[in-house]
């Protein structure tokens, strides 16, 4: 794969295409805009026609992981074209079926969590700010209103999307957002990877990720469709999540008609 210049990603291969680094490269906040989720979904349909790959690194250029998805891209005239392109790299990431570890560090906010999230193993630097934020701007997340009760329990779900707070590395680590602290959470991850996946085949490797991840990606599928529907025609259809968004953009508090 060509990689073009202007990307806002950045990817660096291993000799022998075995790893590959996938770096968001627009810091300080890396957001996961229409940009930045074309090229991450061109990376992973990329992976998976790579037979040789065995590890993929998600990191981040910059002091942080990522500020989330773009609120602009929230408005009415955009929201429905970006959900939409979101949730597609979802089900490409998915699809390539090779082991992804996330080397997190900064805040790791909104939908760039969401992508932590969906991979197979998270790396977190000491200073890390983990959190999904949407319910501050009037929207919930769907990707992790369906994930994170897997990764960390109902209870430890509902706290992070319905209060909208930011947890420190190592409570994410207590309850299962994070697998390890490091210093350098990218070293630890090509570490892991070195140690654990590269020493195993290629093709083995990605009917092991198909196995474990079958059933669970087939009904994550299924509820998403559901929850971009429920999103679009009712959630956005409310006085509160178009206030939400405008606030923020105009740099004020909301005020909410709770409706």
């Amino acid at each position: 794969m060509t990689q073009n210049p202007d990307s806002p990603l950045r990817i660096d291969r291993h000799p022998g295409d075995h790893l590959w680094l996938v770096r968001l490269d627009r810091p300080k906040a890396n957001v996961v805009d229409g940009p930045m989720t074309r090229a991450l979904t061109e990376a992973f349909a990329a992976a998976r026609t790579t037979p040789a790959l065995k590890a993929i690194v998600l990191c981040a250029s910059g002091p942080h992981f990522s500020f989330g998805a773009s609120v602009q891209e929230h408005l009415p005239e955009h929201v429905a074209g970006m959900l939409r392109a979101f949730h597609s790299l979802f089900r490409t990431i998915a699809a390539c079926e090779v082991p992804v570890l996330a080397a997190v560090k900064g805040q790791c906010l909104g939908g760039g969590l969401e992508l932590v999230s969906f991979c197979h193993r998270v790396f977190a630097a000491p200073d890390s700010k983990l959190g999904q934020p949407e319910i501050a701007l009037g929207v919930f997340a769907p990707v992790a209103s369906l994930l994170l009760p897997h990764r960390v329990g109902r209870a430890a779900a509902e706290d992070l999307c319905l209060s909208g707070r930011s947890l420190g590395a190592e409570e994410a680590l207590r309850i299962g957002l994070v697998d390890q602290i490091a210093d350098d959470p990218e070293a630890a991850a090509i570490a892991y990877a070195e140690a654990t996946l590269l020493r195993h085949s290629a093709s083995s490797l990605r009917h092991a990720v198909r196995a474990v991840r079958g059933s669970f990606a087939e009904q994550f599928f299924a509820q998403l469709d559901e929850l971009e529907q429920d999103y679009l025609k009712e959630l956005m259809a409310t006085a509160d999540a178009n206030e939400g968004i405008t606030a923020f953009l105009q740099k004020r508090a909301p005020q909410w008609r709770n409706a």
